[in-house]
């Protein structure tokens, strides 16, 4: 069925450029607009892709490729993309399984076309630093600068008695920006007291934030939240009760009219998944309700023009 959906999509494209989900999903982003998001299939040596949907459940794929990763073990996990109030697309993404203490950076106009790719060292100044996951964008509007949070894992004294089955203590970090260029050193955001990863913040109102994680000891292996009145903290310890089963990762969240949606990678079956949510507290599974194209990997949600997602279609088409 997804092979028939995707031929149909070509065929409407040679005769109006208008995708075939603008036409018959219940629209919920903007009539301009797209939710579109970052992805990456294993074993993340191909580069960057694309899916995308008008209504947050139901998604497409846009074929393709469109930045083939250069930098640390020439891979590219955890794609984040935070689209900038000058419509800039910019792009940061997992360089190395371990031994980098640093993360890739490029940035877009249009999707298609990408600035050469940089290295950002983001613990390069931290000792002991075993390894950088997972970096997510977060614009904090209070400040004019963006955050890049990411998970580290540095094997100092602090991390005695608190690793997980695997030897881990992973904790999240985040670094500044203003400009891409020059970046702060980094601090550190969460500390669960255990291994934890993949922190995502989402902004509700001023003065009020939520971070999502993973809880990544074995038992758990599952996703939570904890709150602030600051996108930079402190966030409540404990980490909320799971509002997933085990063996979820990757969270990324956007707001569908008044309800959140919080998508995650269920790595262990092979599917990704989805809850629904107003208020971080009581949430609904709706992974039977949702569609995802096959292959796809844990990025980040964002809108865009419609405009940009047609001609990022149309692009692929020529590929």
């Amino acid at each position: 069925m997804k092979r028939l959906r995707t031929l149909l999509l070509g065929a409407c494209l040679c005769v109006s450029f208008l995708p075939a989900a603008a036409q018959t999903a219940t629209t919920s982003a903007d009539e301009g607009e797209y939710y579109v998001s970052s992805s990456f299939h294993e074993p993340a040596d191909e580069g960057l892709r694309f899916i995308y949907s008008r209504d947050g459940l139901h998604w497409d794929s846009i074929p393709g490729t469109w930045l083939a990763p250069e930098l640390g073990d020439s891979i590219m996990r955890d794609p984040s993309v935070w689209r900038g109030e000058d419509g800039t697309y910019h792009l940061v993404w997992t360089i190395a399984w371990k031994g980098d203490t640093g993360i890739g950076y490029s940035s877009s106009t249009d999707l298609i076309h990408w600035t050469p790719q940089r290295r950002i060292p983001v613990m390069d100044s931290i000792r002991h630093t075993y390894s950088v996951w997972a970096p997510e964008l977060f614009y904090d509007d209070t400040k004019g600068e963006y955050m890049i949070v990411f998970t580290a894992q540095v094997d100092d004294k602090t991390s005695t008695g608190r690793r997980n089955e695997h030897g881990d203590y992973h904790r999240m970090y985040y670094v500044t920006t203003r400009d891409f260029v020059a970046f702060s050193e980094p601090r550190l955001l969460y500390d669960a007291g255990y291994s934890c990863i993949d922190g995502v913040i989402v902004k509700r109102g001023e003065g009020d934030y939520v971070l999502v994680a993973k809880d990544n000891r074995k038992a758990n292996s599952n996703l939570r939240v904890a709150f602030s009145r600051r996108p930079e903290g402190p966030y409540t310890l404990p980490l909320s009760r799971p509002f997933t089963g085990i063996f979820a990762e990757g969270p990324s969240v956007t707001k569908v009219g008044d309800t959140y949606y919080i998508y995650y990678d269920l790595y262990r079956r092979h599917i990704y998944g989805a809850s629904t949510t107003k208020d971080f507290i009581h949430f609904t599974d709706v992974t039977s309700n949702a569609a995802f194209p096959a292959g796809h990997k844990h990025g980040t949600v964002f809108k865009a023009p419609a405009s940009t997602v047609e001609a990022l279609i149309r692009a692929s088409q020529k590929k």
